[in-house]
């Protein structure tokens, strides 16, 4: 499964010897109950799951060879990683690629040169990421740490449905809309039910980096170790100075590193807490939220230490206006601010289509990244991908501000592939408030802002986040981390078009396998020439 080789990279004309860690993944069906509750058809990875996690060194190229011995297209998308000059290995079904149809075989070359850390690898073609095809994804530092440690240790935590994803939606799909049932996931805590899950053993007076990772798909979790202090050292890939704790709010997608040091007795073990919020369903006693908890053994006979029970509010939780990233990056520049909104339209049956625009986002007839690759200078008018693929096309090197706005009742988990972004400000809207009190306060950027690519964007509220258009040709995926994006809430953003046709290539392999789905490979979002869209379903507006 696991090999080991050497291979030339060419990246603007760079050549730089790495190594090359391959791994083989069979998608496949495999009946399980992983909640204790229900037995469904999984996604499994050579017949495991939850599927074991993928550690590379930074530097490697990962060679990522994936099958599909499922019954429809499925994709593979690597979460938080750059994918520079390759958007061809980002993994989104119908915008970077078109899929692996039933039966065969796409390799995903991801490279690693420029980061290390924590990430996640899942699938990306419509929501089989819920049905278990999601996996931690560790690159290891090459040289020390930027903090030292003696041991690692890792933990997921996940949503987990009571039948396949797409049959849940289904159902809700034939209900009227004003009849949907609440939903009620189980949380899993490193792959089963988080009221069973194993103790993590500890060795005293020793210093952890734990890697703690939420790989689900709609809930976020609280985490914390009562009696424990943690420091925070890196969310999302980024490195931080170390910052002190008592417990963390995750979000699907995120990902944190927290220094732990154990204490010098062993003459008690602790339990660590982990509390899965709905957050778009009331509160209902033993459903929502959710309390799980495990144990931190030191000892295994040993005691487990009383802990007095202490409110949220008088505890210290992870916040990224806290952080500070060690690369110090300064705030950038604005040349474009671009404004978004959550946005949604009630169906007379079935769930709400969701957007962050004027439409919700469907796929076109021809993905993204191939119409941009064909349609020469074209590539560089939004228009020609059609309304429904709600494309921005970004200039290189332009300096962008994303004003998103959240005026429902539930939070959004936005996530941007191939880069990080500065968090400059979060605040409420309006008047909004809850109980009486404002939702949230408003925090601003200090001099370095913090830096991340999936941030938590609270019900009644705004984020302001930038970036630098500095990945010429990129093909950028803007999303909701939850079913959402299923349901139209992303956008995509497409840099520098004329440049993507210079320094692009796109795999044969890719083009086969959108032969086999009877998907064409060139031309506007409808596979035709110029402005002509003729053929391309109508687009919604909300």
């Amino acid at each position: 499964m696991f090999g080991s080789s050497f291979i030339v990279l060419a990246l603007f004309g760079l050549h730089v010897w790495a190594a090359t860690v391959t791994v083989n993944w069979n998608l496949e069906y495999l009946n399980i109950s992983r909640d204790g509750f229900s037995t469904w058809p999984a996604v499994s990875v050579n017949g495991q799951i939850p599927i074991p996690p993928v550690y590379v060194t930074q530097g490697d190229v990962l060679s990522l060879n994936v099958h599909n011995s499922l019954d429809k297209p499925v994709s593979i998308h690597a979460h938080g990683l750059f994918m520079r000059n390759s958007s061809y290995y980002d993994g989104v079904g119908m915008v970077t690629e078109c899929g692996i149809p039933p039966g065969s075989s796409y390799t995903y070359f991801i490279e690693t040169r420029e980061q290390a850390g924590t990430y996640i690898i899942h699938g990306h073609y419509a929501v089989e990421i819920a049905d278990g095809l999601r996996a931690p994804f560790i690159i290891l530092d090459k040289g020390k740490p930027a903090v030292n440690y003696d041991k690692e240790l890792l933990l997921t935590l996940e949503d987990w449905g009571r039948q396949p994803e797409a049959e849940h939606l289904s159902h809700l799909q034939s209900l009227p809309s004003d009849k949907i049932p609440l939903d009620f996931k189980t949380g899993l805590v490193s792959g089963i039910n988080g009221n069973y899950s194993a103790p993590f053993t500890v060795a005293r007076s020793t210093r952890y980096r734990l890697r703690i990772l939420n790989i689900g798909l709609d809930h976020p979790f609280k985490f914390r170790i009562p009696g424990h202090k943690m420091q925070v050292i890196e969310a999302d890939g980024v490195n931080v100075e170390p910052l002190e704790v008592d417990g963390l709010n995750i979000a699907p997608g995120q990902r944190y590193s927290v220094l732990l040091k154990t204490f010098d007795s062993d003459s008690f073990n602790y339990i660590f807490n982990a509390t899965m919020v709905a957050d778009f369903t009331p509160v209902v006693k033993g459903l929502n939220p959710r309390y799980y908890i495990g144990a931190i053994e030191y000892r295994k006979d040993a005691p487990f230490k009383s802990m007095p029970l202490v409110s949220d509010n008088d505890l210290v939780w992870a916040d990224e206006f806290d952080m500070v990233p060690l690369n110090k990056q300064k705030l950038l520049p604005v040349d474009r601010v671009i404004e978004l909104e959550k946005r949604s339209k009630l169906m007379e049956y079935g769930l709400p289509l969701m957007g962050l625009g004027d439409t919700p986002h469907e796929p076109a007839l021809v993905p993204t990244l191939l119409s941009a690759l064909s349609m020469g200078d074209l590539a560089s008018e939004s228009a020609i991908y059609g309304p429904q693929s709600t494309v921005y096309v970004l200039d290189y090197q332009e300096s962008i501000e994303l004003v998103i706005r959240n005026p429902a009742l539930r939070s959004h988990h936005m996530h941007i592939h191939s880069r990080v972004f500065q968090i400059v400000e979060r605040g409420p809207l309006g008047n909004a408030t809850a109980a009486g009190e404002p939702v949230i306060a408003v925090h601003r950027a200090g001099k370095y802002p913090m830096q991340r690519d999936t941030m938590m964007l609270p019900e009644f509220s705004y984020i302001k986040i930038r970036f630098k258009a500095d990945r010429p040709g990129a093909v950028t995926p803007f999303q909701c981390h939850t079913g959402h994006a299923a349901r139209g809430m992303l956008v995509v953003f497409l840099e520098a078009p004329r440049l993507l046709q210079k320094y692009q290539r796109v795999p044969q392999q890719l083009l086969d396998n959108c032969r086999k789905m009877n998907v064409k490979v060139s031309g506007n979002g409808a596979g035709n020439s110029g402005y002509n869209l003729t053929g391309l379903p109508p687009a919604t507006y909300f």
